[in-house]
């Protein structure tokens, strides 16, 4: 009984002895934050109290196997030094392959280290190498942080040559080095295939190597401002998405500053995002897809909000792209098409039914009508605005893009009304230019699905406002595009050139409509009533050159007509038959008929009106189409690019600027210059502007009174008061000029 006691007493201290040392091994492991620390710890208690360290090992062995995937926090987005530490020590004692020792200083970089490193990895693809460089890649994105030096990094300090070095090696091979540890194909491949390879012991010891390289590289991208370098970069960390799809929060941040890239870069930088975030798509599917359409859509959105000649090429590019990734998953981006087109009609309903309230409300006292106004110019510039028209764009562009698949053909009816009701929401003169952009959306719907869309009506109706039958008091007025404008000055109304834009702009939407049924076996029948009004605007119109214009339109709609009549005199079926779908088939396909010709034509007269108006405008084509031509070089030529990588990056550009070069004068002056000609180019176009005297449209009432592109761009900061010594200078000239007209008249 004695010994058993002794034995319990024994075991009593041992377990508040495991007690005590557990508590201040945890309180220690709390302080370290990696994996390193912890495995000295253990030692150290192996050396202090080897009795405890046995008994751990019998009782508790899990403590000891500690797995350095228990500390990997997926918020992390840049690995720290310890984290890829070799095992042996070749990080303080090189070797290169003549045998010469290369010793390195106490924390800086010398380019004999990253030549021995990149030697030794393509030698033998040495371990202990990667790791190294690793270690120096880390501290190569991080130099120059204004959070300090990390003072758990051996090395802080390099020239912009080993810079340049560093990352140069490291984007350009460290995928093909990767891919080989974890023996995974040379390119493409899946999610599925990380998730497969997550379970595996390869995985687990290289992990954080790929951790490492896309989280430094994620924080170098953010330190960066050469657009060049940035899309260099992209372009490499884009054969390394697929890893993506085993950190999510590094996932989530490379889409948002992808996002941010493809929304505002320049050059070819929005290619290269785009083609980064579609094979994000593509590789990881559910997991990233709903969150780039989104963000897409929200980018697009961004950009659509203000509209320019220069902005045009952008958003349509930005349009494009949108299109593009929607072919990635048709089922998944119609459920988010169906969302977005349904807010499109919620604030087209909100906006008519106050509309109808603003109408039936005036017999109200009038401070309830005021009320009503103002509901009804907010609801009103809701659906009046380029955020808005973009949007009913967007989705036209890819029903049409996709007319064909069963998932995006049933959403082509609820766009088609909802542009009907935008066009019709203010029938004004004013807002031609938006009814011109609604109308041309509804030809684009019905020729990709075939299908009528009755758009004559909004057409003639623009035929009969009384400004096009009035002389135009205005003067000749300066030519208008209406891709850019959705509303025009009252002053513009008056104008010889609004009224031609109007009247041809009438004609060639007409000519289209009509032209997509010049086939159909009812083409009389469909023609009768346009052809009747467009007789009566010959009868009232006293302009010759309009006049002359819809005679010729008048001339190919009945020459159309006999085309359609003496070809269905010769068939038997009845017009509900289905044989009467493929009526002149041939002739279609063929473009014989004369309404075809005709469109044509107008098609190349529209182009020379557009061509025109660029080379008139100083904006347009300077930053626009900038990464048009890059697109073949830097998606399809990777080889050239790695190539011109040296050049990419400048050796002298370190993060944080600490190593810029001074620019030279002459660069300087150039600069100088070429603000002064850009400051003299757009104070020229102001003055153009500012000589228009606007005023309000009394006709139109309160939902008329949002102001035009024109009228914005006139709004500006009130000038200053003149000074006192100007106004003596103007005293003295007045004073010279009567003096001089008093000697005139003496005269």
């Amino acid at each position: 009984m004695g010994t058993k006691n002794k034995e319990s007493k024994k075991l009593s201290k041992k377990s508040s002895g495991v007690e005590e040392n557990t508590d201040e091994m945890m309180s220690k492991s709390s302080s370290e934050q990696n994996v390193g620390g912890h495995a000295e710890q253990l030692k150290r208690l192996q050396e202090k109290d080897p009795e405890f360290y046995q008994f751990l090992q019998e009782h508790d062995k899990d403590l000891l196997d500690f797995d350095d995937e228990d500390t990997d926090d997926d918020d992390e987005t840049e690995m720290d030094g310890e984290e890829i530490e070799d095992d042996e020590a070749d990080t303080e004692q090189l070797v290169h392959a003549d045998g010469n020792e290369v010793k390195s200083s106490t924390n800086v970089i010398t380019t004999a280290m990253v030549d021995a490193w990149c030697s030794s990895i393509h030698e033998n693809r040495s371990s202990g190498a990667i790791r190294s460089l690793m270690r120096a890649f880390r501290t190569a994105c991080h130099y120059g942080d204004d959070t300090g030096e990390d003072a758990k990094s051996k090395w802080s300090t390099m020239s912009s040559s080993v810079f340049n070095k560093i990352m140069l090696f490291v984007l350009k091979e460290m995928d093909g080095i990767l891919r080989g540890l974890l023996k995974l194909p040379t390119s493409g491949g899946k999610k599925e295939m990380i998730k497969d390879m997550s379970k595996t012991k390869r995985w687990k010891s290289n992990n954080h190597l790929v951790k490492s390289y896309l989280g430094n590289a994620l924080h170098v991208l953010n330190q960066m401002t050469d657009t060049e370098m940035i899309s260099f970069t992209l372009r490499r960390l884009r054969f390394s998405s697929v890893f993506l799809a085993a950190f999510p929060v590094l996932l989530r941040k490379y889409i948002k500053v992808l996002l941010h890239f493809w929304g505002t870069g320049g050059g070819a930088l929005p290619v290269v995002s785009f083609l980064f975030l579609r094979d994000l798509c593509i590789q990881l599917g559910s997991d990233c897809i709903d969150e780039c359409f989104r963000g897409m859509y929200r980018a697009y959105l961004l950009n659509c909000q203000f509209m320019n000649a220069s902005k045009l090429q952008h958003i349509q590019f930005l349009g494009n792209c949108f299109v593009e990734l929607v072919r990635v998953d048709l089922p998944n981006a119609y459920q988010h098409a169906f969302v977005f087109i349904r807010q499109l009609a919620m604030i087209l309903r909100d906006a008519q039914s106050s509309t109808k309230t603003k109408k039936s409300s005036q017999k109200a006292n009038q401070s309830s009508k005021e009320v009503h106004n103002t509901k009804g110019k907010e609801s009103f510039l809701k659906v009046y605005q380029w955020k808005y028209i973009h949007c009913l764009e967007l989705w036209t562009a890819a029903i049409c893009a996709y007319s064909s698949e069963p998932e995006f053909r049933p959403l082509a009816y609820p766009l088609t009304q909802i542009i009907s009701g935008a066009a019709r929401l203010v029938p004004t003169a004013r807002y031609f230019p938006l009814r011109l952009r609604c109308i041309k959306m509804l030809n684009r719907i019905a020729a990709s699905t075939n299908s009528f869309v009755p758009v004559s009506s909004l057409l003639l109706d623009m035929l009969e406002i009384k400004e096009l039958h009035r002389p135009p008091t205005g003067g000749v007025g300066k030519a208008i595009d209406f891709r850019t404008v959705l509303r025009v000055s009252k002053l513009t109304l008056k104008t010889r050139a609004f009224q031609e834009a109007c009247v041809f702009s009438v004609v060639e939407e007409l000519a289209e409509h009509l032209a997509q049924w010049s086939y159909s076996v009812g083409f009389f029948e469909l023609s009768s009533v346009p052809v009747v009004r467009l007789r009566n605007f010959c009868k009232s119109t006293n302009v010759d050159r309009f006049r002359r214009e819809i005679k010729q339109i008048i001339r190919e709609i009945e020459a159309n007509s006999e085309y359609t009549n003496k070809k269905r005199m010769t068939v038997s079926f009845l017009p509900n038959d289905p044989a009467a779908a493929s009526f002149l088939e041939d002739d279609k396909n063929a473009g014989v008929s004369p309404l075809s010709k005709y469109v044509a034509s107008l098609r190349q007269r529209a182009q020379q009106r557009s061509d025109s108006l660029k080379e008139s405008s100083i904006l347009v084509g300077q930053d626009s189409s900038a990464f048009g031509s890059k697109i073949t070089e830097s998606d399809e030529d990777d080889d050239g690019e790695d190539s011109k990588g040296d050049a990419v990056f400048s050796s002298s550009w370190l993060p944080a600027g600490t190593h810029k070069d001074e620019e030279s004068t002459e660069e300087k002056q150039q600069k100088k210059k070429r603000r002064k000609d850009q400051q003299d180019e757009t104070a020229f176009d102001e003055d153009i502007v500012e000589d228009f005297i606007l005023s309000s449209d009394d006709e139109e009432g309160s939902l008329s009174e949002a102001p035009s592109d024109e009228e914005a761009s006139i709004k500006q900061k009130p000038s200053k008061a003149p000074s006192k010594k100007k106004g003596k200078t103007h005293r003295r000239k007045n004073k010279k000029r009567k003096k001089s007209n008093q000697v005139a008249y003496a005269v």
